[in-house]
């Protein structure tokens, strides 16, 4: 008869110390209960780039997380995305806390990005603001930081939050928070300075020394921050006239509508206004495409030539078709020439610095075979188009064109604004229009709506429906996406002669029901499902609004599908 061996199993006493176990294999121990930033400062790298946060166990935590069990770390440094977030989350609040110590009479407000670097910000009750203002507010800054105060994290009851913003006299916040579920609200402190900011912070003002404030304007100032590939320095901070004078365009959209934050947008879904601030918003949009072909077609160089460039998911196919609509009603017949056919052959496309094809840098286009294709196709002549083969990585050729008078060329691609990709095309020759989702309506007058989630969020509903891509996948891809808009487009924005901004003020409540179930099945324990539970906390708060109410030739259609424009070809 076999003797079975019988495992003893008993209750010890917990050990007094745990361990955290690093990616590369160390392994540090250290006192239960105490924070992960105490175990973390032990590393050699602890400030090489800074770090601000931690992954304990697959899940996103502040430096503040008290490590209670043996755990699986990773540090989070601001070279990271939700390293950079937490950096820039962090800083707007030392903003915030050194501007109501010194002008406690006026509002500010953190309006939106600068893709070089920082906030603009908006000063109101001060009158015209001045360089002394800037001054005040940087050393008082300054002396949070040299204080090292710390930001602690209190969770309250909604009610008591709600009662605070009101005698704050916050309309804002209070609109924003009428509409949450949850019954508590994390609201971080320094010293007597209270707010909910939406994420996570770091454990200090210590930590935020690398910022800069620059006086913009009469109204604002753009607060600087460090970026991911340079965290512990300030880069020059270019001049972006252009840019902000899209912006401040959209916000006087937003003040027609009445909606200038997500509280508002909310009260108008519940209240039955969407219908309208739908259509309003489309008709606003309409009527700038129609600016856009006005000015074109009044240029007195009479320009043949239409270059568009935006980023990923910025609607530039949609705006492309509908200004194409709007030069067909003014008798101009636009000709589409695809600037993915013009890629040069694979063997000869350059390598990226980990030797993969990069097939977004400038050497990846035939650039002499386009500019010798479009100055024939000015000149009236009949010209054979090469047809790039993706499958075979190879240029074949393509149909035969022939322009007919005054027919203008529309050619879209990431380097359109790129002086180089026409070097020897006067720039009177074309005419060069900017694309991009610059969303302006923010939760709330501290916390913003990244244009970056905009349009990650339009790409991952589209991809899903046009591509039978998953959310994990579309996340996955998303940093190499960001890395060629920062190289190849970011830079030559200002070089446009028209920006048109196709962000509308409705979109997320519509895309929210659409992408939901998307993100919920990215799998737990990756590092997409931290921006997946990221993303879908961020869009609770708004309140979904039924895709049936979004017109046809919207720009939202894009991604959602049903677009009237999607089987419109140019005429040719």
């Amino acid at each position: 008869m076999q003797t079975k061996t019988i495992e003893i199993v008993e209750e010890v006493p917990p050990r007094p110390t745990v361990e955290i176990h690093l990616p590369d294999g160390r392994v540090y121990a250290g006192r239960r209960g105490l924070p992960v930033e105490t175990f973390l400062r032990a590393l050699p790298e602890w400030d090489n780039p800074v770090i601000v946060g931690a992954i304990v166990n697959s899940v996103l935590r502040e430096l503040t997380y008290p490590i209670t069990m043996d755990a699986h770390v990773q540090p989070v440094t601001m070279a990271s995305a939700d390293g950079a977030r937490i950096y820039r989350r962090s800083l707007i609040f030392l903003l915030e806390v050194a501007f109501e110590d010194l002008f406690p009479g006026a509002e500010l407000t953190v309006d939106h990005s600068v893709s070089s670097g920082g906030f603009y910000c908006q000063v109101m009750g001060l009158g015209a603001l001045k360089q002394a203002h800037v001054e005040a507010l940087q050393a008082r800054m300054r002396a949070l930081v040299e204080a090292d105060l710390p930001l602690t994290r209190h969770l309250v009851p909604l009610q008591e939050a709600i009662a605070y913003f009101e005698a704050k006299k916050q309309p804002d916040k209070v609109r924003l928070l009428k509409y949450r579920t949850k019954e508590h609200l994390v609201l971080y402190a320094i010293e007597d300075h209270r707010d909910y900011h939406h994420g996570y912070m770091v454990p200090s003002t210590g930590y935020l020394k690398w910022f800069s404030l620059r006086l913009e304007n009469d109204e604002g100032f753009i607060l600087q921050y460090p970026r991911r590939h340079a965290p512990d320095e300030l880069r020059p901070l270019p001049d972006y006239p252009k840019l902000l004078a899209t912006f401040r365009e959209y916000g006087r959209w937003l003040a027609r509508l009445g909606i200038d934050n997500v509280g508002a947008l909310n009260d108008a879904i519940v209240s039955g206004r969407i219908r309208e601030i739908i259509l309003v918003s489309e008709a606003l949009q309409e009527q700038r495409i129609v600016e856009i072909a006005a000015q074109f077609l009044q240029s007195a160089d009479k320009p043949r030539i239409i270059l568009i460039a935006g980023p990923s998911s910025s609607g530039k196919t949609t705006f492309s078709k509908r200004l194409a609509v709007q030069l067909l009603a003014q008798g101009v017949s636009p000709f589409a020439l695809e600037m993915d056919h013009y890629f040069v052959d694979r063997e000869k496309t350059p390598l990226d610095e980990n030797g993969q094809y990069d097939f977004e840098a400038l050497g990846a286009l035939d650039r002499e075979r386009l500019a010798s294709d479009l100055k024939a196709l000015i000149a009236g002549e009949e010209v054979q188009l090469p047809r790039f083969d993706f499958k075979l990585g190879r240029s074949l050729p393509g149909e035969v064109a022939r322009l007919a008078k005054d027919q203008v060329v529309i050619l879209e691609g990431i380097h359109g604004l790129n002086p180089d990709l026409l070097p020897n095309f006067a720039t009177s020759h074309t005419f060069r229009i900017y694309v991009s989702c610059l969303t302006q309506l923010n939760l709330d007058r501290y916390n913003r709506i990244s244009t970056t989630d905009s349009r990650l969020i339009r790409r991952i509903v589209r991809d899903a429906r046009e591509r039978g891509y998953s959310a994990q996948t579309t996340i996955q891809r998303w940093e190499s996406v960001r890395r060629g808009e920062k190289n190849h487009i970011f830079p030559y924005q200002e070089n446009a002669d028209i920006m048109f901004n196709s962000a509308l003020v409705y979109e997320l409540a519509v895309l929210r029901p659409l992408i939901e179930p998307l993100l919920r099945q990215v799998q737990f324990g990756t590092p997409e499902h931290i921006e997946a539970k990221r993303l879908l906390t961020f869009l609770e708060w708004f309140l979904p609004v039924d895709i049936d109410l979004v017109p046809d030739n919207s720009i939202v259609r894009e991604f959602t599908g049903g677009s009237i424009l999607r089987e419109f070809k140019l005429w040719q």
